[in-house]
C-alpha cells in the first residue's frame, strides 16, 4: 500500500469509526518506528489516530501491555475503537506537554518525582509473565547495532579483528552486571518524549509496546540519563540513591546492593542502553531516512564516554570509539 492509499485508508477509517464524516486529521507525532499519531476533533474534543501497520509494527502488544499498565494503575492512553488487522486505533488524546520541553532546573523534581513514583508502581505492580526476557541474545544484539551503524556505515571503520576484542570485553562485563540484577517490568523507552503532564494522573505514558522482562535499573538510567537531555551528575547521583533506597524499603533489592554496588548497576545498564542508542540512531539515518537523530549523537556519546571511564572494566572502549572518531563532526552524514 502506497503512503497515499494508506493516509486515504486512516481517514476513512477514522470517519466511520468516530461516526464524524467530517473529520480532518493533523500530524500529532511520530515516532523512531513505523508508527504515526494523527489527531482529529470530534464534538470539540481532540482524538488521537494511531496508525501502526501490522506488517510492520504490529499494533497487538501495545495493546495487550497497555491493559496491563490501566489494570495496575497508570496512565496510559484509553482505547476506544481498535481495528488491530488494518492497524487503526482510536484513542484518548494525553495531551501535547511532553516531559522534554517542560523540564528545566524549577521543574525537574517535581516532575521527575511523578515519573519514579510511576516506574515504582511499574515495577511493583506490573505482571511480567509473557513478556520477552531482555537476555543475553537480546542485549548483544542491541550492542552490535553500534559497531555495524556508528563505526562502519557513519565513520568508515573497518574494525580489525584484535579491536573485536575491545568491544566484546566491555559488552562481556556490561551483561554479567546486568545479569545480578532483580527483574522487573521494564517499559524499555521511558525518558522525556514518552512521558506527558497531565492534569490527573500524571505523568501519561506512551510508546511502551516494546515492554520485556528485563534488569531494575534499566527504565531507571532511561529516565535520568535521557538521550535527550542532560542533568548535572551530583544531582543524577542524589535521584539514584533516593530511588535505591525506595527498592530497598519495596523489597525489590536487599541490603547487599549498598550505593557502589546500585551505582554500578545504573551506570553499566545504561551504557548497554546507551551503546546501542549509538548505532540506531545512525541506524535511522542511514537505513529508514530520519535524520534529524543524529544532532543527538554527542550527546549520547558523552554519556558513553564520561560512564564506561568510571569503571575499569569497560574504560578501554572509550577509548577506542573515541580514537576512531578523532576530529569527525558525528552530526554529519557521510553522505552529506
Amino acid at each position: 500500500m502506497t503512503a497515499t492509499d494508506r493516509s486515504a485508508a486512516r481517514l476513512a477509517w477514522a470517519r466511520e469509526a468516530t461516526g464524524d464524516a467530517t473529520l480532518v486529521l493533523e500530524p500529532a507525532s511520530s515516532d523512531a518506528s513505523f508508527r504515526s499519531y494523527w489527531r482529529g476533533h470530534v464534538d470539540g474534543q481532540p482524538v488521537i489516530v494511531m496508525d501502526s501497520p501490522p506488517e510492520k509494527e504490529d499494533p497487538a502488544p501495545w495493546i495487550a501491555i497497555g491493559k496491563r499498565l490501566a489494570a495496575a494503575g497508570l496512565h496510559v492512553p484509553t482505547v476506544m475503537v481498535a481495528d488491530a488487522a488494518r492497524g487503526f486505533l482510536l484513542i484518548e488524546d494525553l495531551g501535547t506537554r511532553t516531559y522534554l520541553p517542560e523540564l528545566n532546573d524549577g521543574t525537574v523534581d517535581a516532575l521527575y518525582g511523578d515519573a519514579l513514583d510511576a516506574l515504582l508502581r511499574m515495577q511493583l505492580h506490573m505482571d511480567t509473565e509473557g513478556l520477552p526476557a531482555f537476555n543475553r541474545e537480546w542485549q548483544t544484539m542491541e550492542m552490535e547495532i553500534m559497531p555495524r551503524w556508528l563505526l562502519q556505515e557513519h565513520l568508515g571503520v573497518d574494525v580489525a579483528c584484535e579491536e573485536w576484542d575491545v568491544i566484546e570485553q566491555a559488552f562481556t562485563a556490561i551483561m554479567h552486571v546486568i545479569a545480578e540484577q532483580p527483574r522487573a517490568f521494564m517499559h524499555r523507552d521511558y525518558h522525556s518524549r514518552n512521558l506527558l503532564v497531565t492534569d490527573e494522573r500524571s505523568p501519561g505514558i506512551i510508546d511502551f509496546q516494546g515492554a520485556m522482562s528485563g534488569p531494575v535499573t534499566y527504565d531507571l538510567a532511561s529516565l535520568l540519563r535521557d538521550a535527550y537531555i542532560v542533568w548535572d551528575n551530583e544531582r543524577v547521583e542524589g535521584w539514584v540513591e533516593a530511588y535505591r533506597l525506595r527498592l530497598l524499603d519495596a523489597r525489590l533489592i536487599d541490603e547487599t546492593v549498598d550505593t557502589d554496588r546500585f551505582r554500578r548497576w545504573f551506570d553499566l545498564t545504561g551504557l548497554q542502553r546507551h551503546i546501542k542508542i549509538l548505532g540506531l540512531f545512525c541506524r535511522l539515518h542511514y537505513r529508514d531516512g530520519k535524520p534529524g537523530y543524529l544532532a543527538d549523537l554527542p550527546r549520547v556519546l558523552r554519556y558513553v564516554l564520561d560512564t564506561a571511564r568510571r569503571h575499569a572494566d569497560v574504560a578501554p572502549l572509550a577509548d577506542y570509539i573515541e580514537a576512531k572518531i578523532g576530529g569527525r563532526d558525528i552530526t554529519v552524514a557521510r553522505d552529506a
